[in-house]
């Protein structure tokens, strides 16, 4: 029970001289992301509105809530990234709660998973960064106040991507070992509980990575910018 929380490969590519492993982690990721993409199509195919049907208005609600946990976590206007953090938290929640399903395993209990997760976030926060604050204005803040703290400026940036993509992956793989390693000792029924309370931690950890990367973006980002979009939004 306990080896079947690690990544297992189930095919392989052969390129050339090169052989692609395929593992179960990419097999559920492509499987998640056909889920997605469905529902995605179906919600959007009929927007209506005068006469919203019943899975437009509950999708506008999802879309309004994230919105308004991103106002409220910085007081400025975030719409423009809701988008980008609104599906990270739905992508990476899903990845996390698949485990519920029997035979499958959350993806994010692979390193390569959190660690391209983090990468994405990485080209993100540089992304918002120059669009807002234009390319010369965005890397002044590498420099400021001082030259000097360019290499630790870069650091702290490699770094906060290493440590996204470790915590995601150490929670994710650490709770999968537990619940393993309690049904191989006593069976189904005491990790039941724990099964349930994983709910609330597996959508605990989608949220927090997401809020990560919105802080860290926002950090990237004028705050003279965004509240300049918020006037405009507003106005």
């Amino acid at each position: 029970m306990v080896e079947n929380v690690f990544p297992e490969i189930v095919s392989e590519f052969n390129i050339a001289s090169l052989v692609i492993p395929i593992t179960d982690t990419v097999v559920t990721t492509w499987i998640i992301i056909v889920i997605l993409t469905a529902v995605s199509y179906f919600t959007t195919r009929r927007l209506s509105i005068s006469h919203p049907p019943k899975m437009q208005i509950f999708a506008e609600r999802i879309v309004i809530a994230i919105e308004q946990t991103l106002e409220n976590s910085v007081n400025i206007s975030a719409w423009v990234l809701v988008p980008f953090i609104g599906t990270i938290w739905i992508y990476v929640g899903f990845m996390n709660l698949i485990s519920l399903i029997p035979y499958f395993h959350n993806p994010t209990r692979d390193l390569s998973t959190t660690a391209a997760l983090s990468v994405i976030v990485f080209f993100s926060i540089h992304y918002y960064g120059i669009k807002f604050s234009g390319f010369s204005g965005y890397l002044k803040k590498y420099i400021e106040p001082s030259v000097f703290l360019l290499p630790f400026n870069l650091f702290a940036d490699i770094s906060r991507i290493f440590a996204m993509a470790i915590r995601l992956f150490g929670n994710m793989l650490s709770w999968e070992m537990i619940v393993a390693i309690l049904i191989a000792l006593v069976g189904f029924l005491v990790p039941v509980p724990m099964m349930l309370l994983s709910i609330v931690g597996d959508v605990l950890h989608a949220f927090l990575f997401g809020l990560l990367a919105y802080i860290f973006i926002i950090g990237g980002i004028q705050a003279e910018e965004l509240k300049s979009t918020k006037e405009k939004k507003n106005g």
